[in-house]
């Protein structure tokens, strides 16, 4: 496997070796061992699949709270994404800032996205699926979100806001500035 930095030195890309044949391909998608020696040492406990059917699909951006506050591997499975990861840790010099990545099934790369941040896309293509393994459980009391079109936040989506498909609950997300006060 190979790691590939971004921006959040927390935040890192891992692209698989892709072993081909006349059949086809295979890759390891996920071993305990190989992604610990890349630093990320965790214990996954829920897997999850998202599909959204049409192009310019934005859905987050989402996180959970103190104690189930979750760590994801995210890896698009089928279509091609543009992907946020937003650093929510007030105590940073980086909070409030994103990296943005356009992610595709094609390269078969997973990214890891630990606590203390955020996290959103936009569907590219139609019939984007991803999958995510989470370090917590899913709790419904704990989860919460940011506005995906905030302002300050100033993210350049691949989408005009009256085009985009947003849930009615992703639309009223609170701004970023509601969730330091």
């Amino acid at each position: 496997m190979r790691l590939k930095e971004t921006d959040f030195p927390e935040v890192k890309i891992i692209f698989p070796e892709i072993i081909h044949d006349t059949r086809g391909c295979l890759s390891e998608v996920y071993d305990k061992l190989a992604f610990s020696k890349l630093g990320i040492d965790l214990e996954f406990v829920q897997d999850v699949c998202s599909v959204s059917i049409k192009s310019g699909t934005i859905r987050g951006l989402h996180y959970q709270v103190h104690p189930y506050a979750q760590a994801k591997l995210l890896r698009v499975t089928q279509g091609r994404i543009f992907d946020v990861i937003l650093d929510i840790r007030p105590s940073t010099p980086s909070f409030g800032q994103h990296i943005a990545l356009e992610l595709d099934a094609a390269d078969k790369s997973t990214v890891f996205i630990p606590t203390g941040f955020a996290h959103g896309f936009c569907s590219l293509t139609d019939n984007v699926e991803i999958s995510y393994k989470l370090s917590k459980h899913f709790s419904p009391g704990h989860s919460r979100g940011i506005r995906w079109n905030d302002p300050e936040l100033n993210i350049n989506w691949p989408v005009e806001a009256a085009a985009a498909i947003v849930s009615e609950k992703d639309a009223v997300l609170p701004l970023l500035e509601a969730i330091i006060q």
